[in-house]
Formats: structure tokens, C-alpha cells, sequence
């Protein structure tokens, strides 16, 4: 009967780097909702692109879990379709990010189940994945929404998502780097001859 391998613990900083940029790219789609499409596609791309990039630094650091080489690649993928493709229309920018918004959620929540074996705190990386999943729901449910509607749908999905990276990346933080617990000093008690 073999073992199962059990996966290094995540670099808790590249996973705060991770929700770090989230929450600026949420902040930025917050700020700028009325942008032109192509700005608000390019900027959705280079997020997606780091956020991929980031993800195979995990798998590089030591995470060796197939769901973050796919979560990487996902990102990736989505991030030069945007480059290479900018005139994309506002139902392609809808299927595109809805789709990478899904697929990143259900792999999002396999990992927090493999991880649920490593660390407590999986529920961060679950709340993130459900919080893709949520996303891309209701991009399908509201195709005919303008611009301004999917900005806002966006930066309000990478705050929470960011925030949820940071909480976890704060957890595996918590767990490669405890604290030193201090302890009262005793009395020393003489004891008789």
C-alpha cells in the first residue's frame, strides 16, 4: 500500500502578493467603471496573466498540486486571449471571464479540500473558490448588463477574492512562523538537606 505524498505548505507571502494585487485590481475597476472596453479587457488580462503566473510560482516554491499548475494555466490562457484578442466584444468579455471565473472556482475549492489534509484553515481558499463560482453565476445571469455593471461586478470579485488570499496566506503565515509561547518563571523551592 503506497502513501500519499502530502504537499509542501504554500509560500504564505507569494499567497499575500496574490490577494495584494486582487485587491488593487479591484480598487482600479472600482475607481475607473466607466472606462472604455478595451482598457477594462486589458486590465482583466493582466491580472488574470499575473495571477497565473503567481499561481505556477506556488507549484515552482514547492506546492506541487495539479490544481494550481491549471489554476496558473487558466490564467495564463485568459490573459493572452485578452492581449491578442482586444477588440473582444462585452458577451465575449462576459463568456470569457465567466468561464475562467468558474473553472478557477471549482479547482479553487478541490484544492481546499486536498489542503483541508496539510493546515487548518482551508475555509479561506473554499470562500475564495465560492466566491469564483458566485462570480461567473452571475455574469451568465446578467448578460445585458452594461459596463459599468461588470466593472463593478469585478472589483468587488477581487476584493473579496484578495481579501480571502490574504486571510489564507496570514493562516499558512501563522503555521511556518508560530509564535513563541512564553511561559510564567517557576519558583525554585529549596530543597531540605
Amino acid at each position: 500500500m503506497q502513501r500519499e505524498s502530502i504537499d509542501p505548505i504554500p509560500s504564505w507571502g507569494l499567497l499575500i502578493v496574490r490577494g495584494v494585487l486582487a485587491i488593487l485590481f479591484g480598487v482600479l475597476a472600482l475607481a475607473h467603471p466607466l472606462a472604455a472596453l478595451a482598457a477594462l479587457v486589458i486590465l482583466f488580462g493582466v491580472w488574470a496573466f499575473i495571477d497565473g503566473v503567481s499561481a505556477l510560482a506556488l507549484f515552482v516554491g514547492g506546492w506541487r498540486s495539479w490544481p494550481v499548475v491549471i489554476i496558473g494555466l487558466l490564467g495564463i490562457a485568459a490573459g493572452f486571449v485578452t492581449f491578442f484578442r482586444p477588440g473582444i466584444t462585452a458577451i465575449g468579455l462576459y463568456a470569457a471571464v465567466a468561464s475562467w471565473s468558474i473553472l478557477r472556482g471549482a479547482f479553487e475549492i478541490a484544492l481546499a479540500i486536498r489542503l483541508r489534509r496539510r493546515i487548518a484553515g482551508e475555509g479561506w481558499l473554499i470562500f475564495g473558490g465560492i466566491s469564483s463560482l458566485v462570480f461567473g453565476a452571475l455574469l451568465i445571469a446578467l448578460p445585458m448588463a452594461g459596463m459599468l455593471a461588470l466593472a463593478w461586478l469585478i472589483g468587488v470579485y477581487a476584493l473579496i477574492f484578495g481579501a480571502a488570499m490574504i486571510g489564507l496566506g496570514a493562516r499558512v503565515r501563522r503555521i511556518v512562523h508560530p509564535r513563541p509561547t512564553t511561559t510564567a518563571p517557576t519558583m525554585i523551592t529549596p530543597q531540605p538537606v
